[in-house]
């Protein structure tokens, strides 16, 4: 028979004991993820998506979001071990950077966006006449508004675009959302501004824009559709099935990434514009299979 003390320490034992066994993993024991992410829309879409269901849906007590300054720099992080997971892999753009992290680095096998990206150099409706690469140098203005440094049609376009082109125009590095806020000015008034545009993007769905044939074929393969894919370091599933099952589940097509992409636009956070994505129309029924199968993948 257990006198008091030693019962009160058997089982404060055992709650110890369960609560161990929770931690990292999430549904209902607490854990943690970091995941990286660049500030492009559709990557902060999904990077916050993830969060809020594995913080709202499946107990993590903290899944933190950390940016990288450019696209070499998320996957120094994710190779490091500062990060876990990165979400916007646009394949096989960055083959390059998974290869930098082989035997480290898993690059989820099915892409998370359902649909043919698109990427290229693009102009509004209203530049008549600007319908190829080679019509630049005659577009109303003398430069690229461009992206982050380091991405790989950034560096496309200015070692093989612009020369074999022969264009004056410049390209002009800069970040996403101040490309953004330049290409909403300059549309708004009718002025001329080429810039580089993709797809799923919500961009698509707000302007008017046509992307710049390349007779050249000076973009190369980045002409051609790319996947979109979670790259995770090697061992996640194993260490956090819930978060990995979650991010393996996940599939977006156009319309749902830009309508989650305005949402959070609108917001004035992203988890608090995810949240209200998540409450309208069909898309509580949309994350619903995936919030299972993390669930399942936890409990095995």
């Amino acid at each position: 028979m257990l006198g008091p003390l030693p019962r009160l320490l058997k089982t404060s034992l055992l709650l110890l004991a369960v609560a161990a066994l929770g931690v990292g993993c999430g549904f209902g024991g607490g854990g943690s993820l970091t995941i990286g992410y660049l500030d492009w829309n559709e990557n902060v879409a999904s990077a916050t998506l993830t969060k809020v269901l594995l913080e709202d849906d499946l107990g993590y007590d903290s899944v933190e979001l950390k940016l990288a300054d450019d696209v070499g720099s998320v996957y120094d992080d994710l190779i490091g071990g500062e990060t876990e997971a990165f979400q916007d892999a646009w394949m096989p753009n960055h083959q390059q950077y998974v290869d930098e992290g082989k035997g480290q680095l898993e690059v989820l096998k099915a892409p998370w966006y359902v649909g043919k990206t698109k990427y290229g150099i693009a102009v509004p409706y209203y530049m008549k006449g600007v319908d190829s690469i080679s019509d630049l140098d005659h577009s109303g203005t003398d430069m690229i508004t461009g992206i982050e440094p380091g991405t790989v049609l950034m560096e496309r376009i200015a070692t093989d675009v612009i020369p074999r082109y022969h264009l004056s125009t410049y390209l002009v590095e800069g970040s996403t959302p101040a490309m953004l806020a330049e290409l909403q000015q300059d549309y708004g008034m009718k002025e001329p501004i080429v810039f580089l545009a993709w797809k799923p993007h919500w961009m698509n769905r707000a302007y008017r824009f046509h992307y710049l044939s390349d007779p050249k074929n000076a973009m190369g393969p980045f002409n051609e559709s790319q996947t979109i894919h979670t790259v995770a370091r090697k061992g996640l599933a194993g260490d956090q099935p819930a978060a990995y099952a979650l991010m393996n589940h996940m599939r977006l097509d156009a319309g749902q990434v830009a309508g989650l992409e305005i949402s959070i636009n609108d917001a004035p956070n992203p988890q608090t514009g995810v949240r209200r994505w998540l409450n309208e129309g069909k898309n509580r029924e949309l994350v619903r299979p995936w919030v299972e199968a993390a669930k399942k993948a936890q409990e095995e």
